[in-house]
């Protein structure tokens, strides 16, 4: 018996071999016998290997296809990997071939065929098809095609450029990065704390905040940055970290920025500044291991990463002072005097001489934020680092060796103009029981593009915000 709206065709053999819906879409199809549908066992495509000579069921997507006349080539992939499955005109009849030869891109399938090895086929594994069941129809203006777009276009239908293997391998290392960087620092001792997307202190630079008013209280902020609370965290539990979403105001095009984008940011009690670039450089070094360990194939195959330039990444990282960048870069011609922070073209400049990241130390106070701990050799400068990553991707993380002294962090707050009241409680910290402390932020987009050997960070968040996009 088949549902009402639903037309039975049968084959040479005498078994059902296509349920079509009368009216296609409302209903999932079903090619192949009931009993075939109920024995065939579902698998995830990246487990095919071990079920060579068995016959399994495949859900996904109709990622690409081709037919010759008489034999259909589909590509499916199920988020795990990707299938070819071939269906022969002969085998499956007139009424099925039909419909293999009007699937259409993107279209969700449950594909029942025997698994054979074939290093030919995309995946390394053949489905020979027995059965296949439609369970959402696509339409033939499916936008993006197997051709080439413009990334304005892209962008605008970002919810199904996802489906793009670059784009799936990207998310892929993405995944494992994150993965490493909590592993990472659970092994270390750290804690977890989560700190507040609004707030009323500001962290970073007045300029660049989004303001909303939040109730009788005044103006709130989405957060640049957890680090304040994990100062306050970090004396009650030594080494902490957030990892979550910050915003930055910044009405920047370049490739490098997102207004958000995702930081890790740890802290820790007791370390000064060479402990602070301790543990930065053996982070970077563990998350490059990683990701070359467990997404070798994300990364050469899909991405074409050339992972030779990858692998030198392990400690110790390469430091120099500010003082010694700025004497380097004007000997290259650059315009910078001393005092300026560093631009783009400066930090690439100086990652050239080095096949690993690379430390600058120091920087002027005046180039800084106000939470820096003044450098006692040179009160002019603050006890900060920026790694610069190589190949032209530049600064990845951003830390210091914060002020422990309550009168100095006072002034330098005075001296930002920065509210008093708002900045009571972290001027606590130093007021009952200060103690010397380090941290750092890493920029996840900005690893990740540097790790995937990616241009722009737009393409290393699933939904990114920039200066002229807020949607999908």
């Amino acid at each position: 018996m088949t549902p009402s709206g639903v037309v039975s065709t049968f084959g040479a053999r005498g078994r059902i071999v296509a349920i079509v819906p009368a009216m296609l879409g409302r209903f999932p199809v079903w090619f192949g016998t009931p009993e075939l549908r109920s024995m065939s066992e579902t698998v995830y495509i990246s487990d095919l290997a071990a079920h060579v000579g068995e016959e399994v069921t495949v859900q996904g997507w109709l990622y690409n296809k081709r037919s010759s006349g008489k034999i259909a080539f589909l590509i499916v992939r199920d988020g795990t990997g990707i299938v070819q499955a071939v269906g022969s005109k002969g085998d499956v009849g007139d009424d099925l071939w039909g419909i293999l030869e009007g699937l259409e891109y993107e279209a969700s399938l449950r594909v029942t065929g025997s698994v054979r090895a074939d290093e030919r086929a995309p995946g390394g594994y053949e489905l020979s098809i027995v059965g296949l069941e439609l369970v959402g129809p696509s339409s033939e203006d499916y936008p993006i095609q197997l051709k080439e777009h413009g990334v304005d276009f892209l962008l605008e239908h970002r919810h199904l450029w996802l489906r793009a293997p670059r784009q799936v391998a990207i998310m892929r290392v993405r995944d494992e990065v994150t993965k490493a960087i909590r592993d990472f620092l659970y092994e270390r001792g750290f804690v977890n704390v989560d700190t507040p997307i609004l707030t009323g202190a500001i962290g970073e630079s007045a300029g660049t905040l989004f303001e909303t008013e939040y109730f009788d209280l005044g103006t709130a902020y989405l957060a640049q940055t957890g680090q304040l609370y994990n100062e306050a965290a970090a004396a009650a539990l030594g080494r902490v970290y957030c990892f979550g979403p910050t915003f930055r105001a910044e009405k920047s095009k370049t490739r490098r920025h997102l207004t958000e984008f995702w930081m890790l940011e740890p802290e820790m009690a007791w370390c000064d500044s060479e402990c602070n670039m301790e543990v930065q450089e053996s982070l970077v070094g563990y998350i490059v291991g990683r990701a070359l360990e467990r997404c070798r194939a994300d990364l050469v195959d899909v991405l074409e990463r050339d992972v030779s330039r990858l692998e030198p990444v392990v400690p110790p990282f390469p430091r120099i002072s500010y003082d010694q960048a700025v004497e380097k870069l004007q000997a290259r011609g650059s315009s910078i005097e001393w005092g300026d922070d560093l631009g783009a073209e400066d930090e690439t400049l100086i990652a050239e001489d080095h096949d690993r990241p690379v430390f600058i130390c120091n920087y002027p106070k005046g180039a800084k934020a106000f939470y820096m701990k003044e450098n006692p050799d040179d009160p002019r400068t603050v006890l900060c680092n920026d790694l610069i990553a190589p190949e032209g991707y530049g600064e990845i993380i951003g830390g210091s060796q914060r002020e422990d002294d309550y009168d100095r962090l006072l002034s330098r707050i005075r001296e930002e103009g920065l509210p008093e009241e708002a900045y009571g409680w972290y001027l606590d910290l130093r007021r009952f029981g200060t103690f010397p402390h380090s941290g750092f932020g890493l920029g996840l987009e900005r690893t990740v593009a540097w790790i995937c050997g990616v241009h722009h960070i737009r393409e290393t968040i699933a939904f990114p915000r920039t200066l002229n996009r807020i949607y999908p």
